[in-house]
């Protein structure tokens, strides 16, 4: 998952604040192009082989690892900003440090054991642990999880504040730049492109810190110019709170973007010390944004769209070409997870759900492909990704708001996924395949129908017990898992 996302609907006045000299629009211009020659360059070295169509031939090595790994866990850097604005120094504390956490579990205890597998998915996973059924449930929930909806609305939002295009422009610019490559490239024309964007986020926002110590001044012009609470690491907010912020980054060990880059690394050794390595690079990068976000607060005060905060300080700042630049570095941080979402969700829809139900068409057979026909497997999963985009758009058209699709499907999902899969890896953990399918099922339908029920039984007001919906959810599944230990013990 992206760190962070943002409220984008109603963005259309806002198109006002945005000014772009003809040098700015070069640049912008400059680095779509960029993109799209490098993905289909990229494309040209695929070949119809699965594992060199979906891991790029398990060949990442430790720079490319980081890299890819790195730039597509910042998809929603308008809702950083606004965090920053809203609860300052603080937002680090819940959205740097329960993901610097949960990273490291990751790094130590799964990421040897992922590579090790010789897998390609998290659904192949959870078949050769438990059975079909456990496994096409988990493709079925990590479809859902993987949907790259929030970035193809936060990308086509963005382009309506760059450019005034009307959104329905936006999302068919957007389907061009950041999925015509991945059709024909797969996963070697996302790592290629992450590249790119890797180096152009941190050169966005390498920018404007300068820019802003030399406008402003340092620390003496913050601490002067920040309300109180915002200098404070908890900045005023409940133990709860951050505590479900720390739930949240649960996440981590069940993204499958996390588990693909482990599964393509060159060995295990490769995986394990990328996710260590790119925590370094994600604390880096944290401290760039929250610099900028703190002088954007410091400096613009009653901003009406907090998510702005980073576009209004860029404004009052930065010359042509450093403005293009750093709104440069802005795309490539949600394009870079908007690929690789995209891609994920191709790959779940097309291979992990449709070919393991055995469903047949374009000439795909049974899900254990032979050699023979693997190119069949990834036609489907290019079917997958036009199939997906498409779902994308349609639920970013029906419900415009960033944080209400990132919520409503994280609290419905990780539940499901998050106990049957991580003890899957470890023999004194996992459970039996009917139990770990009871799990998966119960965990994700108790999480979705306590969020359901705030909206039919208490008129959207709160959550039955005041309780967010990840919490009975996560109860449930872990209860499964206890009644088989013990059921197994006796």
């Amino acid at each position: 998952m992206s760190k962070l996302f943002s409220q984008t609907s109603n963005l259309k006045p806002l198109t006002t604040l945005i000014h772009l000299a003809l040098a700015d629009i070069l640049v912008i211009l400059l680095y779509f192009a960029a993109v799209l020659f490098i993905g289909f360059r990229s494309a040209k070295k695929t070949t119809n082989d699965e594992t060199d169509f979906l891991l790029a031939g398990r060949s990442l090595t430790l720079p490319i690892f980081v890299m890819t790994l790195a730039s597509t866990w910042y998809g929603g850097i308008l809702g950083i900003g606004e965090f920053y604005y809203r609860y300052g120094i603080s937002s680090w504390v819940i959205q740097g440090v329960p993901y610097y956490l949960f990273a490291a579990l990751f790094a130590t205890f799964l990421a040897k054991k992922i590579r090790a597998t010789n897998l390609i998915s998290i659904p192949d996973k959870l078949e050769q642990a438990y059975d079909k059924k456990t496994a096409t449930l988990g493709a079925i929930l990590t479809f859902i999880l993987m949907t790259p909806a929030p970035y193809v609305l936060m990308l086509s939002v963005f382009l309506q504040m760059l450019f005034g295009w009307s959104l329905l422009v936006s999302m068919l610019v957007t389907a061009i730049v950041a999925v015509s490559y991945l059709y024909f490239g797969g996963f070697r024309s996302d790592v290629q492109t992450d590249i790119l964007e890797f180096i152009l986020m941190f050169i966005g926002f390498g920018i404007i810190v300068p820019f802003c110590f030399s406008h402003f001044g340092g620390m003496e012009f913050l601490q002067s110019h920040l309300p109180p609470l915002h200098r404070e690491w908890f900045g005023g907010n409940s133990i709860q709170f951050i505590i479900v912020w720390f739930f949240i980054a649960l996440w981590t060990l069940v993204d499958p973007a996390f588990h693909q880059r482990c599964y393509a690394a060159k060995n295990e050794k490769v995986a394990q010390k990328g996710i260590f390595v790119s925590i370094i690079f994600w604390l880096v990068f944290d401290m760039l944004t929250a610099t900028a976000g703190l002088y954007a607060r410091a400096s613009i005060t009653n901003i009406e769209q907090p998510m702005m905060a980073y576009p209004l300080l860029a404004e009052k700042i930065l010359p042509p070409v450093a403005k293009g630049l750093f709104y440069v570095g802005m795309l490539a941080t949600i394009m870079s997870t908007l690929n690789t979402l995209a891609f994920v969700s191709a790959q779940t829809l097309g291979r992990d759900i449709l070919s393991r139900l055995g469903i047949r068409g374009w000439g795909l057979g049974k899900a254990n492909l032979e050699p023979q026909t693997a190119n069949q497997s990834i036609r489907w999963i290019k079917f997958g990704l036009i199939a997906s985009f498409s779902f994308s758009v349609i639920l970013a058209l029906a419900l415009p708001s960033v944080i209400e699709i990132w919520y409503t499907i994280g609290t419905i999902v990780i539940p499901g996924l998050l106990i049957p899969l991580v003890a899957s890896y470890f023999e004194r953990l996992k459970i039996s395949a009917r139990y770990a399918f009871l799990a998966m099922l119960f965990g994700w339908l108790t999480s979705f129908n306590w969020l359901l029920s705030k909206y039919i039984f208490l008129e959207g007001k709160n959550f039955p017990l005041e309780l967010e919906p990840m919490y009975p959810g996560l109860f449930i599944a872990f209860t499964f898992w206890t009644i088989d230990k013990i059921r197994n013990k006796s």
